[in-house]
């Protein structure tokens, strides 16, 4: 078996860790501090192309696949969080549904400027009363006049109110069959819809610097041609796209425990106390090992799943693994690291305090770890 990336990748990943040195990292306390969205990045990511690494080159995006993309967001995660996190959401919920059931024409007009980075995807399924429980969604659509009738709240949303934004994709309910079970679709609202209010700016304990809103939708009417997909069929294509982007949440997780060892070593070798420095001391030493080990672990897990995504191979298991696995073990090697940093890295003028803030996201978002152990558990019953 052959481990290595290819060549191809390899150059890629070297491209966006120098992009990272320049562009993000040495900027990403401020604009945590400022919560403030850095546009500009996104902009240059589009510039690179990388705003549609996952989107074929006829709708302006790179035809990448997704061992790159995750090699990709090794750097990226790396380097910040909040920018990693806004660029995963857009490049996976808030493109893919629009690249695997859009029309031609939707494509185009929706689908190309995510691409190229004229844009930032959104997109919205959690609700106030709804988060692991998708089918429990209570945003409704009701067909009216050649076009539709929104109305709902949606929360926890990213991407949806930059300066770059134009609209949300998201998941409504549109009625019930004959035997009352609920029916879905999908569909594409632009931002200056009347009737769609962006809410303010959430204050969260990370990813300061990503945008997440409550989106309210009030008797919001779009036109038919804004329907993504077929009606009723709107909970089985997101369910059908969230592989990925669970493969993308584990590769940010692995970015982190990444950063998280680099920055416990670096700490621990420039660092002196009893005329030593800290990684002579085996209690030190031991932290390093672990999160060493559990970034290794984590990251052949998050390739191995991206890698049969890659072959159209069976991979729901996979990457329900590599999401928890990964995730967790940032978690872990966030929190050793801090340890090691002491009452240095309890500041927020510390890097590792940004990347330990961050962390436990990781655990809750595209789908809790809890879901992700009962998806693997009857994978693996139903496989016995």
């Amino acid at each position: 078996m052959d481990f290595d990336l290819p060549e191809e990748t390899r150059a890629l990943q070297d491209m966006v860790r120098d992009f990272a040195a320049r562009e993000i990292t040495p900027h990403a306390a401020a604009w945590s501090e400022r919560e403030e969205f850095p546009t500009h990045i996104f902009t240059k990511l589009g510039e690179l192309g990388l705003m549609g690494m996952l989107v074929p080159e006829e709708y302006g995006g790179a035809g990448s696949d997704m061992v790159s993309y995750v090699a990709v967001m090794e750097e990226l995660g790396a380097a910040d969080q909040s920018v990693a996190s806004s660029w995963n959401a857009h490049s996976t919920i808030g493109s893919l549904p629009l690249l695997a059931y859009g029309t031609e024409e939707q494509k185009q007009r929706w689908l190309a400027p995510l691409a190229r980075g004229e844009a930032m995807g959104a997109f919205g399924l959690t609700e106030p009363e709804a988060g692991s429980d998708a089918a429990g969604i209570a945003t409704t659509a009701r067909r009216s006049e050649n076009g539709w009738v929104i109305n709902g709240t949606k929360m926890f949303i990213t991407n949806a109110g930059t300066d770059i934004s134009r609209g949300v994709t998201l998941l409504a309910a549109t009625g019930r069959d004959d035997d009352g079970r609920k029916r879905y679709a999908t569909f594409y609202v632009p931002t200056d819809t009347p009737g769609y209010t962006c809410g303010r700016k959430l204050k969260k304990l990370g990813w300061h610097a990503m945008d997440t809103r409550e989106l309210v939708f009030e008797d919001c009417w779009i036109p038919e041609d804004h329907l993504i997909g077929e009606e009723g069929g709107g909970l089985r294509q997101f369910l059908a796209v969230l592989d990925k982007g669970r493969i993308s949440v584990a590769a940010l997780g692995l970015s982190l425990a990444k950063a998280a060892l680099a920055l416990a070593v670096k700490h621990a070798t420039e660092r002196h106390q009893f005329g030593r420095p800290l990684a002579d001391f085996q209690a030190v030493a031991h932290k390093i090992a672990d999160i060493g080990t559990g970034f290794e672990a984590a990251r052949w897990l998050v390739y191995r799943a991206a890698w049969l995504a890659d072959q159209g191979r069976p991979h729901a298991t996979e990457a329900a693994m590599a999401k928890l696995y990964a995730s967790e073990a940032a978690h872990r090697a966030a929190s050793e690291a801090v340890q090691i940093h002491g009452g240095y890295g309890y500041i927020r003028e510390s890097e590792i305090s940004r990347f330990y803030a961050d962390a436990k996201i990781l655990e809750i978002g595209e789908g809790t770890n809890e879901i992700q152990r009962n998806v693997i558990a009857k994978a693996l019953v139903k496989r016995a």
